[in-house]
């Protein structure tokens, strides 16, 4: 048996200043590339542990890296630390309670995720010093995984080009090893220009740039019916034209999220989408401009490494809760409905318990078949660039649905440091094996290189597109 524990007191060593620095991120929810507090405090904790420090990674002011040991091979860590708009909540209070109305929140746990990957990375450098053992660890801090692609931009600028393995987690309302279940998306700005006009007085003068983004919209849902099944359109209005009706509006803006299976099926998507952009500007008269906001890749499994963490996560066993945890996750639950709760057990692939569970208390076998629920991530293209394992290891209440004010509710609980420093425990013990056995490291770039063989990469962000960092330019 393969001695993990020594690994896990590392990760006890430091469980304190890491739950602090999950606080202090929640308590400054940014998104978008504008995570400059959080990344802030990230950075300064990768100085106080001795990493050797990358700001600016891949040019984006929100990006950090930090490495630590010598030779052998790299391991990278991948953390996130963004929040999503308009999820402001105070935590603890399992009702609506936004403490700041119309502010953000941390609606998919990213606090969590970047300070248990930052444990895990300090625990694997501490124990590579302890050791003697030839690795390096190198922690990767995201931004903008909800939406901006940080880590597609940097896999297309070479940041994984060294990189043996990668490693990361989410929280979850089960502890699992992740199933390699994504969806390829790509964020197209449509930019519709037309003639402004009095809308009353000559209407006959103008040509409406919003009237081309309703129609643009209404022949995209009309698409619905013959794509795949598993394929999504959704959009959201940048600039509708302004707030005057009684102007003709001569510009307006329409961002489309287009969501595939995989890379190969997302291109025919866009194309059709963007068919459908330029028949609303011919029926409309007016002209439209297209860019690429941001892009990533579904996710690529990688079963040897997926065999390890599994084997580490039943080692190390569920995260202990307690009656208190519990007390708060069902006043959550109260909160959600029936279907909330079973769509939770579908999605993990597990039968629901005959009486009402509260919080995880078990590990999920790995080869459990969940049903739907996919979104996207921009892990996808660091596990195309590199072979990548993840884990999800439960923070919060059974039924909690995601990007909601339950989730951010539940950010700072008692629960949901427990899942995080577990989840570092985890990711260091996964990691510790990756460096010591060769034999697992070339089991999964066998398994790698095959799926690239039959499927080769292309990054789904076009390289003269820049990370859509507020105020910089879009385009190179």
């Amino acid at each position: 048996m393969r001695n993990s524990e020594k690994i896990w007191d590392h990760v006890e060593e430091h469980r304190d200043d890491f739950v602090d620095l999950s606080d202090r991120v929640f308590d400054i929810p940014e998104t978008l590339y504008n995570e400059r507090r959080s990344v802030a405090e990230h950075r300064a904790m990768l100085e106080r542990r001795g990493f050797d420090v990358t700001a600016n990674a891949a040019g984006i002011p929100t990006a950090v890296l930090g490495e630590a040991g010598e030779g052998g091979p790299v391991i990278a860590i991948l953390g996130e630390f963004d929040a999503l708009p308009n999820l402001s909540q105070r935590p603890g209070v399992a009702e609506p309670d936004p403490l700041e109305p119309g502010g953000n929140g941390h609606g998919c746990g990213h606090n969590l995720l970047g300070a248990a990957a930052l444990l895990a990375a300090t625990a694997v450098k501490d124990w590579l010093a302890a050791s003697g053992a030839r690795g390096r660890v190198r922690y990767y801090g995201c931004p903008a995984e909800e939406g901006g692609a940080a880590k597609t931009f940097m896999v297309r600028d070479g940041l994984f080009d060294d990189v043996d393995i990668a490693i990361s987690w989410h929280p979850a309302t089960f502890t699992s090893v992740n199933k390699a279940n994504s969806l390829a998306n790509t964020r197209i700005d449509f930019t519709f220009h037309g003639k402004a006009a009095h809308a009353a007085g000559a209407p006959e003068l103008g040509r409406s740039a919003l009237d081309a983004v309703e129609l643009m919209n209404v022949g995209v849902n009309y698409m619905r019916e013959h794509m795949p099944d598993d394929a999504r359109v959704h959009y959201a209005y940048l600039d509708a034209g302004g707030e005057a009706p009684n102007v003709v509006q001569h510009r307006a803006t329409v961002r489309q999220l287009i969501r595939s299976r995989d890379l190969p099926g997302l291109g025919p998507l866009v194309e059709r989408v963007r068919k459908i952009a330029d028949g609303a500007a011919l029926m409309t008269g007016t002209r439209v401009e297209s860019r690429v906001f941001s892009g990533v890749s579904n996710l690529l499994g990688n079963r040897p490494l997926e065999e390890a963490m599994q084997s580490e996560m039943e080692r190390l066993g569920p995260v202990e809760f307690d009656d208190g945890d519990r007390a708060f996750a069902r006043k959550i639950q109260d909160t959600l409905t029936d279907e909330d709760i079973a769509v939770s057990f579908r999605r993990c692939g597990m039968p629901p318990p005959e009486k009402g569970l509260a919080l995880c208390d078990f590990v999920a076998p790995l080869d459990l078949e969940g049903e739907g629920g996919e979104g996207s991530t921009d892990v996808g293209d660091a596990s195309w660039a590199v072979p990548t394992v993840q884990a999800r290891v439960a923070t919060c209440a059974v039924g909690t649905p995601f990007h909601t004010w339950q989730t951010v509710a539940q950010g700072k609980s008692p629960a949901a440091h427990k899942g995080m420093v577990h989840a570092a425990k985890v990711m260091a013990a996964t990691a510790k094996r990756a460096i010591e056995d060769e034999a697992l490291r070339d089991a999964a770039w066998r398994e790698h290189r095959e799926q690239l063989a039959k499927t080769p990469y292309v990054c789904p962000i076009p390289g003269d597109v820049m990370p859509p960092v507020p105020g910089r330019p879009a385009d190179r």
